[in-house]
């Protein structure tokens, strides 16, 4: 990790690296669909008018046009003027292109749809550990239509919770608001303009408390006591549905602030039942785009807070609809690249091996090339990873070749077709026979492991 990138923000991962990574992304989708989630994938790039519909994005959107245009292209859609809405774009994120991906195919979808997603995207971020410009993302949704059970918004922080707990990464904790009950705050204190002040609270991390304040003092007309209300709000956090009682001790009355605290105060709950310990309500938590209605959630690691939310997202009533046809729904984005990014450069997990390969099989003389091909099929049809030395060299240097690619098994086969195999790391070699012969369990597959 301590290599330079020859294209900064946009990674790339050496074979053992890769495979962590690839650890990282079976592990999500094996969890995701023991959940009932099915796979889909998106194409890469949207019309600037669908990506920038929703939230302000719109100076880290890569726009996409052809390095050598058609004559007539200024006039056509789609082409080069990113101020065109028609023109198109590489997706910034999963949701906005799978909100559009529901309304196309509602009509052969089984509703609830329940999908996960796993694929790059590219957004023109600052680049620094952990913010890359292409990414993978790892997402799971359910979208109802006309209307979502708001249970679907607990299974989902469970499904989530359970995935991070199945990878090499240290403690986590999800972090749950709900938008409802923050709007409904604002409102019962006679902020009106409860989408300001959103963004203006989703800064706090960055800028602290006072300069929040200010924001909402000078940009939205707040008096410094709704300022100190706000603030005060948002410092409310805890590991039950003890916020319940804080945030109604402020006095503060509203409807929607009554139905936010009865959705929040149900995900804690189920939280502190099923994944004890994983689960925290923090009023702080705002999200700035603008799509999320109800429950949102920021993911970080406990003692790397300073990477940021590894896992976001929330509830979102009106992102999809077609006519008067809506299809809410709520979904969690996990970032895989983030992720990884870390786990490689903190060393808490590393490859058993560099590559996939168990078995090397040597040769005695070039002639013996098709002999040896043999002997790999019948290992490669056990599931054994196997290749076939390129040239009869001396079995030193073949065993060497082996050992710099991470190869741990050396075959042999003499004039009289006796075979051996050697393990190369113990210097162990035995009879074997390559109808039966299996490398030990934990030799069998690329191993990842937790330092």
């Amino acid at each position: 990790m301590a290599r330079t990138a020859s294209l900064s923000g946009f990674p790339e991962w050496l074979p053992q690296e890769r495979l962590v990574e690839l650890h990282v992304l079976d592990t999500l989708r094996k969890t995701f669909e023991l959940h009932g989630f099915s796979s889909i994938e998106t194409r890469a790039v949207e019309t600037v008018g669908q990506l920038l519909r929703k939230g302000e994005i719109d100076k880290e959107v890569y726009g996409l046009s052809r390095l050598q245009d058609d004559e007539d292209d200024a006039a056509k859609p789609n082409g080069s003027d990113k101020t065109d809405p028609n023109a198109l774009a590489l997706h910034f994120d999963l949701t906005v292109p799978f909100a559009r991906y529901v309304v196309e195919n509602a009509g052969y979808l089984a509703f609830p749809f329940r999908r996960y997603q796993i694929q790059k995207v590219w957004r023109g971020e600052r680049p620094q550990e952990g913010r890359a410009r292409e990414f993978t993302q790892a997402d799971i949704d359910v979208v109802g239509d006309g209307e979502l059970p708001f249970r679907y918004d607990v299974e989902i922080a469970l499904v989530i919770a359970e995935a991070l707990s199945a990878l090499p990464i240290p403690d986590f904790r999800l972090r749950i608001n709900n938008r409802k009950l923050a709007e409904g705050f604002y409102r019962g204190i006679g902020l009106t303009d409860t989408a300001g002040v959103l963004r203006s609270i989703d800064k706090l991390e960055k800028i602290g408390a006072d300069k929040v304040a200010g924001l909402l003092r000078s940009e939205l007309g707040a008096t410094d006591e709704q300022a100190a209300l706000a603030l005060q709000l948002a410092t409310i956090r805890t590991e039950d549905t003890s916020f319940v009682e804080q945030v109604r001790a402020l006095g503060v009355k509203d409807d929607l602030l009554e139905e936010g605290l009865s959705e929040l105060q149900q995900v804690i709950e189920a939280a502190v039942q099923r994944v004890p310990g994983k689960v925290v309500a923090d009023l702080s938590i705002a999200r700035g785009l603008d799509y999320y209605t109800g429950t949102v959630v920021e993911t970080v690691l406990v003692g790397h807070e300073q990477l940021g939310s590894i896992c976001s997202g929330g509830r979102y009533d009106a992102l999809a609809s077609k006519g008067n046809r809506k299809f809410p729904g709520v979904g969690l984005s996990i970032g895989v690249t983030r992720l990884v990014s870390r786990i490689l450069s903190q060393e808490l997990a590393a490859a058993s091996r560099a590559v996939p390969t168990a078995v090397l099989v040597a040769l005695n003389t070039d002639d013996s090339w098709s002999a040896a091909q043999d002997i790999a099929a019948q290992l490669r049809g056990r599931g054994i990873a196997t290749e076939v030395a390129a040239k009869a060299e001396k079995f030193g240097k073949q065993i060497k070749f082996a050992d710099r690619r991470g190869i741990p098994f050396v075959w042999f086969t003499d004039d009289d077709g006796k075979h051996q195999v050697k393990d190369i790391r113990s210097g162990l070699q035995v009879d074997a026979d390559p109808a039966s012969w299996t490398p030990p369990e934990e030799d069998l597959h690329v191993r990842v492991t937790t330092a």
